[in-house]
């Protein structure tokens, strides 16, 4: 099914320059749910509770232990996608003989120059930037430049999520979820005695700053729950956000390996290093795709 010029005008990435105008504020924003989440939960709900004794003490001691843990993988990876660059395609980039036939777009569309290659090699150009696209990679008109593997630009972290960074930004789902979730589960007594007849200890403002916290994290458990569902899905079919809304009439996707090598594509082959955001020097040395440039694809689409 083709789809028409207007009907790609209204592409939805097309329409982020206005995500600049928010920088750092969305930072501030995450510390700030941090903080509330902390206090309503460390020294309002489970920290005092360490000196009550008994079974109550050994639970807050575990909850608190869980916390803490999840919390500092939950900081480490979102700095890990804020700071870390997703990739750039390089100055004077030219692709590679394999790399001309891996390429599976053709240079057409307003988006690209009026040059006229071989139609074997099917080279996209990138009319913004002026230079040649390397596999996979998509211009953000956030950043202003091409990214590697470009996914999506995701204002929570102020950045790109690209071939770089993305192993960094589903670590930061994955760890946002399980925080998340253990803090709505242990602050779901708390919100239940809030309709109950009973007495609740406490201040007024740290009662009113447990039910936020509660409120917050079911609503973004629920929320970063879906995102994660969906990028466990592409991660499996070694596809981007991107890739798969423009492959939609696509019914065979090149890249997709199976699902061990996909996985391996995103967080290496070193199991040490699956759930911290970072690779191996092994698997950078062994994985071309980890540094974004270089992607193998199904035998039988190379030897077409």
């Amino acid at each position: 099914m083709h789809r028409s010029g207007a009907t790609m005008a209204w592409n939805v990435f097309k329409f982020c320059t206005a995500l600049r105008a928010l920088g750092s504020i969305m930072i501030l924003l995450v510390l700030g749910v941090v903080g509330v989440t902390y206090y309503a939960v460390v020294l309002t709900s489970y920290g005092p509770a360490l000196s009550a004794g008994g079974l109550y003490s050994v639970i807050a001691f575990s909850v608190l232990i869980l916390f803490h843990s999840l919390l500092v993988m939950l900081l480490w990876s979102y700095f890990s996608v804020v700071f870390t660059d997703p990739g750039s395609a390089p100055p004077n980039w030219r692709p590679t003989i394999d790399e001309e036939r891996g390429e599976a777009d053709p240079l057409v569309g307003t988006e690209f120059s009026n040059a006229q290659p071989d139609p074997n090699q099917r080279i996209r150009y990138c009319r913004k930037c002026n230079q040649l696209k390397p596999p996979r990679c998509h211009h953000c008109s956030v950043c202003g430049r091409c990214v590697l593997k470009m996914d999506h630009h995701c204002v929570w972290v102020v950045n790109c999520v690209g071939a770089l960074n993305y192993k960094y930004f589903l670590l930061f789902l994955f760890y946002t979820f399980l925080e998340t979730t253990l803090v709505t589960a242990s602050l779901l007594p708390h919100f239940i005695a809030f309709f109950s007849d009973g007495e609740i200890p406490g201040t007024p403002g740290s009662l009113a700053t447990t039910f936020l916290a509660f409120v917050l994290n079911l609503a973004f458990a629920l929320s970063v729950l879906g995102f994660l569902i969906m990028h466990i899905s592409l991660v499996t079919s070694n596809t981007t956000t991107i890739e798969a809304y423009e492959k939609k009439t696509t019914p065979k996707w090149r890249y997709d390996l199976g699902r061990r090598k996909n996985f391996e594509q995103v967080f290496g082959m070193d199991k040490k290093y699956w759930f911290i955001p970072a690779y191996s020097d092994e698997d950078i040395r062994k994985i071309p795709a980890l540094q974004g440039l270089d992607y193998p694809s199904k035998p039988d689409f190379d030897s077409q």
